[in-house]
């Protein structure tokens, strides 16, 4: 069974301007209900993370500002929404939304969270509408507690998970692969496992090829004995942040890429949302909704 994360939490409300990318949390799971991709007895609803989990990878002092809400205003701007109790406390729901899937991954093949990607939270500062960064905390649990023996993350957000980069530099037992837009965000980038930065206005061709090109390759050396997955849908072309021209069958093609490759070596997959910011909210949804379609398609 397809095991999926959400929380009535994730439908956190902010100011106007900033409607997207919140509402997608919402009309997600209602898309996947209404057209019977999925049914209410797989989702499940993960309680705020542990402590001791969130310190395995965040510094306690700035745990401790977000806790406190004492972030100073030029930290809360690189976080990009307004500082909230909520906001903080939905952050370790999400996390750990991400860590339960993990562990359904194991028992299924595969999992998926309704949010997470929050690849632009460093170990001392979030950024990039990033609090705690979800991956690098369910990571960073499995290996605590012996479950995994080697990460992969592959980043297909357009924007370069920085955040994970710099947790995981010194730790070899969690290989970092990100392919971004080259010129988006963030200006400085961090050095990951393996980088792959696109030009501006890439389309399905030439992603999938180097896509097709890449990942088997790179699951061979890694040898990995878990795979997360970031499948943000801000490489479409419509998307207002994205730089990049990705079709929505060129975005689905991607994720049935990444899902072969787990189902070839049958390594079990956790699946975060990451970005989308396109002008339309259908285009979001159908984007993400993809990913779980076809997840349900080839893994059920």
């Amino acid at each position: 069974m397809l095991k999926i994360a959400f929380s009535p939490i994730y439908k956190y409300e902010l100011p106007e301007g900033h409607r997207f990318p919140m509402i997608k949390y919402e009309l997600l799971p209602e898309q996947l209900l209404y057209e019977g991709s999925i049914s209410e007895e797989q989702l499940f609803h993960p309680d705020p993370l542990d402590e001791d989990q969130i310190l395995l990878t965040h510094d306690a002092d700035y745990w401790q500002k977000l806790r406190s809400l004492s972030l100073t205003a030029k930290e809360i701007r690189k976080i990009g929404f307004p500082l909230s109790e909520r906001l903080v406390v939905r952050g370790t729901h999400i996390a750990n939304g991400t860590l339960q899937c993990a562990h359904y991954a194991r028992q299924y093949g595969v999992a998926m969270n309704i949010a997470g990607g929050t690849h632009h939270s460093f170990t001392d500062r979030g950024e990039g509408f990033c609090l705690l960064n979800d991956i690098a905390i369910a990571a960073n649990v499995l290996l605590r507690d012996g479950i995994v023996r080697q990460v992969l993350v592959v980043d297909l957000d357009v924007h370069q998970g920085n955040g994970t980069a710099q947790i995981f530099r010194d730790e070899p037992r969690v290989f970092t692969f990100s392919m971004h837009g080259a010129k988006n965000y963030p200006t400085r980038k961090e050095q990951s496992d393996l980088d792959i930065g696109l030009p501006d206005q890439t389309e399905d061709e030439h992603y999938l090829r180097t896509l097709r090109n890449t990942l088997p390759r790179l699951f061979d050396e890694v040898q990995p004995d878990f795979v997360f997955y970031l499948a943000g849908v801000d490489v479409l072309a419509s998307d207002k942040l994205g730089r990049l021209s990705l079709s929505r069958a060129g975005c689905k093609e991607r994720d049935r890429i990444v899902f072969e490759c787990c189902q070839r070596l049958e390594l079990p997959v956790a699946v975060s949302m990451g970005g989308g910011y396109s002008e339309r909210g259908s285009d979001i949804v159908e984007a993400h909704a993809n990913t779980f379609r076809v997840a349900q398609e080839m893994f059920f």
